[in-house]
């Protein structure tokens, strides 16, 4: 049986992660161990808050090499999409702070130009795929998932997937061994569960 960790930043919903999983008939261990982590066939990085927060707990609890080291296939789920890029920019109420994040992926993150819609961009939204991305093998272009969330990765030439929302943003990255998805697959019914499905095939 594969050993799927997720790594523990102090900033996720991890049940939510194990129940989907689960009911795929796969066991997860939720860890900042890093024999534990080392060990694992599959990595996944939720995350849910601040970019802030997220780094600052990677750092404290020393999981950036862990993380940005390791050649088994690692998926990040919303905030965890947004740390594995290089840089976020986040509005911390008395000015624009710049986070300096985990660097395995292309691109900034940035609060979205909603075009006057509500924010956070909150509900199910097509997704647009580009080329071959594993995560969506079998799952039909213009496919729901689910999305909460009010900052969003720029498009770069590692985006697998857009989705639009007053701007087109990215919605899947994909770099070597590293996935990114802003929705919550663990969110998105019988869609998501193949995503997550795909990814354990890996």
């Amino acid at each position: 049986m594969q050993k799927i960790v997720i790594i523990n930043t102090r900033c996720a919903n991890f049940s939510s992660v194990m129940m989907a999983l689960k009911r795929l008939g796969c066991e997860s261990v939720v860890s900042d161990d890093a024999d534990t982590i080392r060990s694992a066939d599959k990595l996944i990085l939720p995350g849910v808050g601040t970019a802030a927060a997220g780094m600052e707990n990677i750092e404290k609890y020393h999981l950036k090499e862990l993380i940005t080291e390791t050649k088994k296939p690692l998926l990040g789920i919303c905030l965890g999409m947004q740390l594995l890029s290089q840089m976020s920019s986040e509005n911390a109420g008395t000015g624009s702070q710049e986070i300096g994040c985990l660097g395995v992926v292309p691109g900034t993150v940035s609060l979205l130009k909603a075009g006057g819609l509500r924010l956070p961009h909150m509900g199910w939204d097509q997704v647009d795929v580009i080329g071959d991305c594993p995560l969506f093998e079998g799952i039909p272009n213009h496919s729901y998932f689910y999305f909460v969330h009010s900052y969003a990765l720029s498009l770069t030439e590692k985006t697998a997937a857009t989705c639009t929302y007053g701007e087109k943003f990215t919605a899947c990255v994909h770099n070597g061994n590293f996935f990114g998805v802003q929705f919550h697959p663990e969110k998105s019914g019988p869609i998501g569960a193949r995503l997550l499905q795909n990814f354990l095939g890996m």
